[in-house]
């Protein structure tokens, strides 16, 4: 399944999902622009999945409708490259590798075997857009949206970090 959503500049409001046909799919709400809160809504506006990071913390928290935690994200340290470890509750660890300035990633499973892809389609200065094509059997693709959500709050986090 493809999936093409969006960051807003501000990190506030609401972007659509959208479907390779560019059918809505679903919606993100941003929840502040003063936190990095998210909340992933399905086709028919029900609430699948929140991220977050949880209160002085680096990792992103990834929790079901009903608030339990399905999974955590945290960035792992490289010199030529970037990679994450998302650590799902009983599906397994996944690996999130890119080379070091791609814009295009790869979600790896514990058997190395890769089974999903996303790339940042955005301009330099525009809010990160993203398209996603999940093979996995194991991750819904809105679970993948809060993932690469998390990922890209965690690399703006990084960056203004460094400023």
């Amino acid at each position: 399944m493809q999936l093409y959503f969006r960051d807003n500049f501000w990190n506030a409001g609401l972007t659509e999902i959208l479907d390779e046909q560019e059918g809505k799919v679903g919606h993100l709400d941003l929840r502040s622009s003063f936190g990095s809160a998210i909340d992933i809504y399905g086709p028919n506006d029900e609430l699948l999945y929140n991220g977050k990071f949880p209160f002085f913390s680096g990792k992103w928290e990834i929790n079901g409708a009903d608030g339990e935690q399905i999974g955590i994200l945290r960035s792992r340290l490289t010199f030529f490259s970037k990679k994450y470890t998302y650590e799902t509750i009983g599906r397994g660890s996944y690996e999130i590798i890119s080379p070091a300035f791609s814009k295009e990633y790869e979600i790896i499973d514990d058997s190395e075997n890769v089974v999903a892809q996303f790339k940042q389609v955005n301009g330099w200065l525009s809010s990160g857009a993203f398209l996603l094509d999940n093979q996995c059997e194991f991750l819904d693709s809105y679970e993948l949206v809060a993932v690469i959500i998390g990922m890209h709050a965690i690399q703006k986090a990084a960056n203004n970090a460094g400023n």
